[in-house]
């Protein structure tokens, strides 16, 4: 599945596509790109969807600018140019890790352009963890900025988000460290990671509740990246009634790497689910 890109205003932006049908959007997070997706999306595909997976801006093929701020209005911006560009109007979204709150925060904004939505690992609330706050000070701070970018910094980080860290082979690490070769890049996913306003966790905070569209929360128990996810899943549940929550008990936080055959099949049949109803 080669990466192709488009022009979103002044942001090039690389994405995987395959199949064609009703569109799902699928988001990543920190410090994966849309290679995390690459054995999901021709599962989700088969069953008759046109699946994108876009690099967000700082990841993957898109640009990683070092003089703007990764906030929410980037992300957006980068998503809506790679919609219009692809002529999609309406679309499933599945988001993961930093890829959830920019994802949610991006529907919210756009009524009626989202039909169901996919939480796995992710963070969404702007109660943080203290794994969270030590993360954003180590971005924040040079020297373990930098150690934390490079690609022992990054191996280690792969092997954390894992419950089996053996499992992540040679060839998938590669793909992975492949986008962030030189210091402007790494400077970049740094940025990336940690320039999203509080105030735009609040806004998905005081919106959730509010939601009617399908949600469905598939997450992996054992995630030492995101330590309070159950937490967070639950409150997904208290504050949407109507949602649907699934833990897969032996995976850690990257659950499309440890596995995509089961993370494709809940995600078909939510999907399926609804488009049934929508019928």
């Amino acid at each position: 599945m080669n990466v192709k890109t488009v022009q979103a205003g002044d942001l090039t932006i690389g994405y995987r596509e395959v199949g064609v049908g009703p569109p799902v959007l699928l988001l990543h997070g920190w410090p994966t790109s849309s290679f995390l997706w690459r054995r999901v999306m021709p599962r989700l595909a088969a069953a008759g969807r046109r699946v994108i997976a876009p690099d967000l801006p700082g990841f993957g093929a898109s640009d990683k600018p070092v003089d703007v701020r990764y906030d929410f209005a980037l992300y957006e911006r980068a998503i809506d140019g790679l919609l219009d560009e692809l002529r999609v109007d309406t679309c499933a979204l599945v988001v993961h890790d930093l890829g959830g709150p920019v994802g949610v925060h991006w529907m919210l904004g756009r009524p009626g352009r989202v039909t169901r939505l996919g939480l796995l690992n992710t963070l969404l609330y702007p109660e943080f963890d203290p794994s969270i706050v030590e993360f954003v000070t180590a971005l924040s701070t040079p020297g373990p900025r930098e150690r934390l970018t490079s690609a022992e910094g990054l191996t280690e980080v792969l092997r954390l988000g894992l419950a089996d860290p053996a499992s992540l082979t040679v060839e998938a690490l590669a793909g992975h460290l492949a986008p962030f070769r030189t210091d402007a890049d790494r400077l970049a996913l740094a940025k990336a990671g940690i320039e999203l306003g509080l105030d735009g966790f609040a806004e998905i905070a005081a919106a959730l509740p509010t939601l009617e569209l399908p949600v469905a929360a598939i997450y992996g128990a054992r995630d030492k990246i995101l330590p309070d996810v159950a937490r967070t899943m639950a409150r997904v549940a208290r504050d949407v009634p109507h949602a649907t929550v699934t833990d897969l008990p032996d995976c850690g936080h990257f659950v499309q790497e440890e596995a995509p055959q089961e993370v494709a099949r809940l995600l078909s049949g939510f999907l399926a689910e609804n488009e049934r109803a929508a019928a």
